[in-house]
């Protein structure tokens, strides 16, 4: 596994951070979800989605189904990236950003992790 980029996106005072890595296995993506789970202990979730060669996963680390995962998976296929991995950790600012909020925002930081 090897970090490949980051970015950061704040709406409303909630932070998305956006971790971009190769991976070979689905045993690397777990270690590093309990990695960054460890090094964020305030944040509240952390949605991931990976695409390896011959079978692909995510979570939405209980946001609200179908506002986390699916749009960051959505990126990783859109520009067909196997063995790489997004994680966005994200801290809640107190304002609930509600199901669109949440989809564009995860959407967004995925783009720019992979743009950036």
């Amino acid at each position: 596994m090897k970090l490949l980029n980051t970015s950061e996106l704040e709406i409303k005072k909630s932070k998305f951070i956006a971790y971009l890595y190769e991976v070979t296995d689905k045993e690397e993506v777990k270690e590093i979800y309990e990695s960054l789970k460890k090094e964020h202990k305030k944040a509240r979730h952390i949605p991931y989605a990976y695409l390896l060669e011959n079978t692909a996963g995510k979570s939405d680390d209980k946001e609200p189904s179908g506002t986390s995962a699916n749009p960051i998976f959505f990126h990783l296929e859109r520009n067909n990236l196997t063995n790489r991995a997004i994680f966005v950790v994200r801290y809640f600012g107190g304002t609930k950003l509600g199901a669109g909020g949440l989809t564009r925002a995860y959407g967004e930081v995925s783009k720019n992790v992979l743009n950036h």
